[in-house]
C-alpha cells in the first residue's frame, strides 16, 4: 500500500512539474512528460501540444491534449481529451504518416470543441499496426495529430489543408501493435 502511494505521489509530482514548465513556456524534459507505458502497463499516454510552426517549440499557454491508448490489441482503443481549442471548431484526431500530404493517414475519431474549448474523442478502430511500414518514421513510431476536420480527407486518407496554428502535434511518437496481423 505504501509503495503504491509513493508511486502515485511521484507521478503526480512529475505531472505537476511538467505543467509548470509548459505554463512557463519551457519545453518539458522528456522525463517530465510520461509518454508511452508506465512500467509494464499495457496502457500508453501521449501528450499533444500547440506548437509554433516556425520553430516547432511548444506554445506557452497554448492548447494541449492527452491521449490514453492500448499499446496492443485487435483494434486501436483510445480516449483523447483536448483543452484550449477554438470553441465550436470541428477537430479530427489522426495518425499522420510522413511525408506530406500524409498519404495513408488514418482518421481515428472526431469531435467539436465545446464552449470552453474542450473536445473529447473516444474510439476503438481497426488501424493495423502503427507506424505503417510505408511511413518515413517506421520503425521509430507514429505521429498523432489533432487537426481541423476541414483540413483532412478521411476517405482519400490525406491532408488537404494546412493550418498548423490550429492543430495539436505529438510530443513524442507512439507504437501500436495489431495482434491480429
Amino acid at each position: 500500500m505504501k509503495r503504491k502511494l509513493a508511486i502515485c505521489v511521484l507521478m503526480c509530482a512529475a505531472l505537476a512539474l511538467a505543467a509548470v514548465s509548459v505554463a512557463l513556456g519551457e519545453k518539458p524534459a522528456k522525463a517530465m512528460v510520461p509518454n508511452g507505458p508506465a512500467g509494464k502497463s499495457h496502457i500508453g499516454h501521449l501528450y499533444l501540444f500547440e506548437k509554433d510552426p516556425e520553430t516547432w517549440e511548444i506554445v506557452d499557454g497554448g492548447a494541449r491534449g492527452k491521449m490514453k491508448y492500448n499499446l496492443t490489441g485487435s483494434e486501436f482503443d483510445f480516449v483523447f481529451n483536448g483543452h484550449g481549442l477554438e470553441p465550436d471548431f470541428a477537430y479530427t484526431l489522426i495518425y499522420y504518416p510522413d511525408p506530406w500530404p500524409g498519404t495513408g493517414l488514418i482518421c481515428l475519431g472526431e469531435g467539436t470543441a465545446d464552449y470552453d474549448g474542450n473536445v473529447h474523442i473516444k474510439n476503438s478502430i481497426s488501424t493495423g499496426s502503427m507506424p505503417a511500414m510505408a511511413d518515413e518514421n517506421y520503425p521509430d513510431g507514429a505521429k498523432i495529430w489533432l487537426v481541423l476536420t476541414n483540413d483532412v480527407d478521411c476517405m482519400g486518407q490525406s491532408m488537404i489543408g494546412w493550418n498548423p496554428v490550429e492543430y495539436l502535434f505529438e510530443y513524442d511518437l507512439i507504437a501500436f501493435e495489431d495482434i491480429d496481423g
